[in-house]
């Protein structure tokens, strides 16, 4: 236990020097939060056999209008992002990228017009390659211009992938030209990266140049929509902390991929993880269901005000595993205020609900409830649990691939 709270201690005081080396743009100082399509749609284009799933201009007015008509907007889900597939399959005639006509007819500056409108912000999508993931054309030696032309679209965040690059050293010149370019448009565009992500089969990123040229980056996967998924993503971070944690804060954050919350694939104690789980690491909330057909149950948990209150911490510090015993994992996140968040998981799939009890000395290298604490369950439903001195203990009940989250105040 020693050298664990060692290393928690040196995650908070190397994630206070990172913090200085941030991306300069002054955007995500919180992480972005909004909806973005590939996950529920993919690349549907034929729009002839399914108008209402396909990848389309209509597709987005539609979520724009139920962002703004249902709550999300004014829950802090900001961005309505497009993802692959928007493109005509060749550039036009200066060069310039440009929409496929048949499915986004009015063009993608009045598409931005439209949301901007509902006062919500547009993503896009580009690759740093020849070509997209899906073929079509990437931005490979087009940076500047692919750049001007998103900002005069009136983009407020760019999504850039990493495939179809020879090079590794090809990969990163495209992600710092591409970041270049966006900040010599003059317009506050959101950078998101998965630069890591395609550098770690053969090379170990250099997360504080990453962290230099990105707002947020990919490190892992997609993610599928199932608990598989989820579980291999929260595996994977708890694995790499030593080297991912410290470097998230206000500009720049790991990006552990969309909330599948909402589709077909997740039980609702994974739901409840899932949501939990991205709180606590500080993630990126980019929804990718289909918002205009989704369970009373799902709103409440993506609208979840408490959540999403942990997620947007001011303090901007992503949290961590202390410990694993058997199935169960306890990780703790510093809030603002000598808060923590603390999330209890229960990764056995077997069975029910089983009791994990931790003494209180283990959060916040014994500081979080020094001399007492008040501790608050979050998730799955809000609820007081009462007042603990700094030698209690804290049992909690957690479903088979459920999650407490709980908030935990000094006093």
């Amino acid at each position: 236990m020693a050298a664990v709270r060692a290393l928690r201690w040196a995650l908070l005081a190397a994630a206070a020097v990172a913090a200085a080396r941030a991306l300069d743009n002054g955007l995500a100082r919180t992480p972005p939060m909004g909806w973005l399509h590939w996950e529920r749609f993919l690349c549907g284009t034929d729009c002839g056999a399914d108008p209402r799933r396909c990848v389309s201009e209509r597709l987005f007015v539609e979520m724009a209008d139920v962002m703004v008509a249902e709550g999300w907007r004014d829950a802090g889900y900001e961005f309505v992002c497009i993802d692959d597939c928007w493109m005509a399959p060749t550039r036009d005639e200066q060069g310039r990228l440009q929409a496929d006509p048949k499915r986004f007819p009015s063009g993608i500056r009045k598409l931005a017009d439209y949301v901007h409108s509902k006062g919500l912000k547009l993503g896009i999508y580009s690759d740093v390659g020849n070509k997209t993931c899906a073929g079509f054309p990437g931005s490979y030696n087009h940076y500047d211009l692919d750049a001007q032309t998103f900002a005069s679209w009136g983009v407020d965040l760019l999504k850039f992938d990493g495939c179809n690059s020879d090079t590794l050293e090809l990969l990163a010149e495209g992600y710092r030209r591409m970041s270049l370019a966006l900040n010599k448009t003059g317009r506050s565009i959101v950078y998101s990266c998965e630069w890591p992500f395609y550098l770690r089969p053969m090379k170990q990123p250099n997360y504080t140049e990453i962290k230099q040229y990105c707002n947020h980056w990919r490190n892992f996967f997609d993610v599928y929509d199932s608990w598989s998924s989820i579980k291999s993503i929260l595996d994977w971070t708890a694995l790499h902390q030593d080297s991912i944690v410290k470097i998230a804060g206000p500009g720049g954050w790991n990006d552990p991929d969309m909330l599948v919350i909402g589709n077909f694939g997740l039980s609702w104690d994974q739901a409840v993880t899932q949501m939990a789980m991205w709180a606590i690491m500080a993630a990126p909330l980019f929804m990718s269901n289909d918002l205009r057909h989704i369970s009373p149950e799902a709103k409440w948990l993506l609208q979840n005000k408490e959540v999403i209150a942990i997620n947007q911490d001011p303090l901007g510090k992503q949290g961590y595993q202390i410990t694993k015993d058997k199935n169960f994992e306890l990780w703790e996140r510093p809030l603002s205020g000598q808060a923590y968040a603390v999330a209890v998981l229960n990764q056995q799939e077997i069975g029910g609900p089983r009791n994990f009890s931790f003494p209180l000395t283990f959060l916040g290298n014994g500081l979080a409830c020094n001399p007492a604490c008040s501790v608050w369950q979050v998730l799955p439903a809000s609820r007081d649990c009462g007042v603990y001195s700094w030698v209690s203990s804290l049992s909690m009940e957690v479903n088979p691939t459920g999650t407490v989250l709980l908030k935990v105040v000094a006093l």
